[in-house]
C-alpha cells in the first residue's frame, strides 16, 4: 500500500482526471467489497453500499473536505463501515451502535434523507435542503435524474432501479455516478451550500 501514490492520484482527480479515481477504485475495490460483504452477506446489498461509499467519496473530494493526508484506504473503509451500520439500522436488523458516531464527518446532501429524532427546527432546515436538492436534480439529464431520484428519494436498490428503468445494473450504476458528478457541478456553479451547522 503506497499512501504517496494515493495522494497523487487524488490530486490528479481533483484537477479533473476522472481516470485517477477509477484507478483508486480498481486498486481497492476487492478489499472494500469483501469487507462490506463479510458484514451483510448479500451481493445486491453489498453492491449498493459499495456504490454509495464511492458516491460519498466523490462528494467529499469534490467538496474539498478530504484531509486524510493520503491515507485513502482507511478513510474509505470507515465510510463503508458507517454505511453498513446505516443499512442495519434502517432495516432494524441490529441495535443502534453509538460507537460509530465519532468521526466528525460533515453532513453531505445524502445525509438529509430519512433522518429522524431531530428537533423541529433542524427538521425544517433539512426539509428545505431536500426541496432545494430536488430542484437542483431537475437540471440533470433525464436518464441521470431518473436513477438519482429512484435511489435517493425512493430508496430503491440498484437492482430495482435497473429493473424499473429496463437497463443493466452497470448502466444504472454509471448513470448514478455521472448524476452525482454533474449534480456537484451544478451545486458548485451556483455557489450553493447544502449543510446544517
Amino acid at each position: 500500500m503506497n499512501y504517496e501514490d494515493d495522494s497523487l492520484l487524488i490530486q490528479d482527480y481533483l484537477r479533473g482526471n476522472e481516470n485517477a479515481l477509477e484507478t483508486l477504485i480498481e486498486k481497492y475495490k476487492g478489499r472494500i467489497y469483501s469487507f462490506i460483504y463479510s458484514k451483510v452477506l448479500d451481493k445486491d446489498v453489498t453492491e449498493d453500499i459499495f456504490q454509495d461509499t464511492f458516491i460519498k467519496v466523490i462528494l467529499t473530494l469534490k467538496g474539498g473536505r478530504y484531509n486524510e493526508e493520503g491515507k485513502f484506504l482507511p478513510w474509505v473503509m470507515r465510510i463503508a463501515h458507517n454505511l453498513t451500520i446505516d443499512y442495519f439500522r434502517s432495516n432494524k436488523r441490529m441495535p443502534t451502535v453509538s460507537e460509530t458516531v465519532g468521526y466528525n464527518e460533515e453532513y453531505n446532501i445524502f445525509d438529509f434523507i430519512g433522518i429522524s429524532d431531530e428537533c423541529s427546527e433542524t427538521k425544517i432546515i433539512k426539509s428545505q435542503i431536500e426541496n432545494d436538492l430536488r430542484n437542483l436534480v431537475t437540471q440533470l439529464p433525464e436518464d441521470q435524474r431518473e436513477v438519482l431520484e429512484l435511489r435517493i428519494f425512493k430508496e430503491l436498490s440498484f437492482k430495482e432501479i435497473a429493473e424499473e428503468t429496463d437497463v443493466s445494473i452497470n448502466t444504472a450504476l454509471g448513470r448514478m455516478r455521472y448524476a452525482i458528478i454533474n449534480l456537484r457541478k451544478v451545486i458548485e456553479n451556483n455557489n450553493i451550500i447544502l449543510t446544517v451547522d
